[in-house]
């Protein structure tokens, strides 16, 4: 069992690694012209989206055929063993010529999620967790901030357009009213790892998919952060809020956020 884990692990890491080299090839040489096509109101996709996918898939299939994969772009199934992959997360600031967005690639066994991969592409950062093995980033140890102080806290809020803008708003008032220091990124992937490495000490928003999530959240668990049960009704398919963070910062950031509050994830 564990063997075949540390297969698919080593896979992945190298996967991301190839996957990053493409997707950094194509912003280099974007044309500056280039528009994006869109999904939806303020929801980018670029050529490279479906490109950088492939190439997750094709790898992965190839050399664990008897796996299920689901990637944002082609969608997929979900079976007992299954890679959930978004190829570029921070499609927006990819396609806005701004080096920030990132790899994503998790597997899951029976709905748990076992291995969490995130390259952080421009800046050649990997994030890596295997459940119970801790997180690394390129290698080496880390850990949440372990921050107390809501105060001199800094929380990253995500917002997508499938929720309408005032809860969006009323949450970051909610934690700026605490005295914290909100921001945006633009990648909720990126964000997440950004709490594992103590760059940020929480990250919330009120609906995300799982593809930008999954990966992440490991990382932050592996890395001593807290995070909420994502997988929660359906969440694999639905998607879900997300929150995750310091554990000293869980009551006043779960009471600003309305996000978390019950059980951790385990």
């Amino acid at each position: 069992m564990q063997d075949d884990l540390n297969t698919r692990f080593e896979a992945a890491c190298a996967v991301a690694r190839e996957a990053g080299a493409l997707a950094r090839q194509r912003f280099l040489e974007r044309p500056r012209s280039q528009q994006a096509d869109m999904k939806g109101p303020q929801d980018f996709l670029t050529a490279t989206d479906s490109e950088v996918e492939e190439l997750i898939r094709s790898r992965l299939l190839a050399l664990f055929p008897q796996d299920s994969f689901f990637g944002e772009e082609g969608g997929g199934s979900f079976e007992r063993d299954v890679w959930v992959v978004d190829p570029i997360d921070g499609t927006a600031n990819f396609a806005r010529g701004i080096p920030h967005f990132a790899v994503s690639i998790a597997f899951l066994r029976d709905e748990r999620v076992e291995i969490g991969v995130v390259l952080d592409v421009m800046h050649d950062e990997l994030y890596t967790a295997r459940r119970g093995g801790g997180a690394t980033l390129n290698g080496k140890p880390i850990r949440v901030s372990g921050l107390a102080n809501i105060r001199q806290a800094t929380v990253e809020a995500g917002w997508s357009a499938r929720l309408p803008s005032e809860p969006y708003l009323a949450m970051v008032e909610r934690l700026k009213q605490t005295g914290v220091n909100v921001r945006r990124g633009g990648s909720g992937t990126l964000g997440i790892v950004y709490v594992a490495d103590g760059r940020i000490d929480a990250y919330c928003e009120l609906h995300i998919n799982a593809w930008d999530v999954l990966a992440g959240l490991l990382i932050v668990e592996e890395a001593g952060g807290w995070t909420n049960d994502f997988l929660a009704g359906d969440g694999l398919r639905r998607g879900n809020p997300v929150l995750a963070c310091t554990p000293e910062l869980v009551g006043p950031v779960t009471a600003a956020t309305g996000i978390g509050i019950g059980k951790a994830a385990a």
